[in-house]
């Protein structure tokens, strides 16, 4: 890998949120949300890509441009800012989901399971939650909180090693659905068959006119390593998981340096 280096300008810049564009403070910096500007202002669209679902998502979405458009859990969802209403939905179905969940459960004792909707968060009653809850979260069994389709399902075990985990939850699943993680605790991320930030930020992109040679990406854990592989060119931060520093085509500086603000300044600067 190389240091970021100045190259021709983007058509549009897709950026992952947490551990890469948002601070370790959860907070977009002054000279972030002016760079994101200025790059907006140049015309090339800056796409939000995250695992975040829509109710954390739009902690940041004053960041979002003229364009607004912002991939939310990890390709699940293309969100209109602008309008506030859905511009695209690639959820599970309830019928694929609970038969994975009970093969899952099934092989690896101690699985829990919530899933993210339209609605907001369901909780089996056991899931450990390591974030504050909305007030109208639901707790239930499965079968009562896994009734309509579902942006993600979340699996969590509290004794496997996130690795360990997701390495044994892909033999069960078997390519039905999409697992991957961007947390440090064992917490897998689980979309509808084919759906990642690549396949979803492929079909935005389609639809704004711009290819994936001219696509400039950032990311920082392994739900990004799709992105990062389809887009022309590629940063990890410095902070990055290690299978995400060794795919990346670049290492941009942390995100509490404002990593990926610096490498867009130059690129403006070019």
């Amino acid at each position: 890998m190389r240091a970021p280096r100045a190259s021709k300008p983007p058509g549009l810049v897709a950026t992952d949120l947490d551990g890469t564009l948002v601070r370790s403070d959860g907070t977009v910096s002054a000279y972030t949300a002016d760079v994101l500007g200025r790059v907006e202002a140049a015309g090339i669209p800056v796409v939000f890509v995250t695992g975040r679902p829509l109710r954390w998502a739009e902690d940041v979405f004053e960041h979002v441009g003229e364009h607004g458009l912002a991939i939310v859990s990890n390709g699940a969802l293309v969100w209109d800012v602008a309008r506030h209403l859905p511009r695209l939905e690639r959820p599970i179905e309830p019928a694929l989901g609970l038969e994975v969940c009970d093969e899952l459960r099934a092989a690896l004792p101690g699985t829990l399971f919530a899933v993210e909707t339209l609605a907001g968060i369901g909780l089996e009653s056991a899931f450990l939650e390591r974030h504050p809850l909305p007030a109208e979260a639901r707790r239930g069994t499965l079968a009562e909180i896994f009734d309509q389709p579902a942006l993600k399902l979340l699996a969590r075990h509290e004794e496997l090693a996130p690795q360990e985990f997701w390495d044994l939850a892909e033999q069960v699943v078997g390519g039905r659905l999409v697992i991957t993680w961007s947390s440090a605790s064992s917490l897998l991320e689980i979309s509808a068959p084919g759906v990642t930030k690549a396949s979803t930020l492929a079909l935005v992109c389609a639809d704004l006119g711009v290819d994936a040679a001219d696509v400039l990406a950032f990311g920082d854990m392994p739900n990004d390593l799709p992105m990062l592989a389809w887009a022309g060119t590629s940063y990890a931060m410095a902070n990055a998981h290690p299978t995400v520093l060794e795919a990346a085509d670049h290492v941009a500086q942390t995100n509490d340096e404002d990593g990926v603000a610096r490498v867009l300044v130059g690129l403006l600067d070019h």
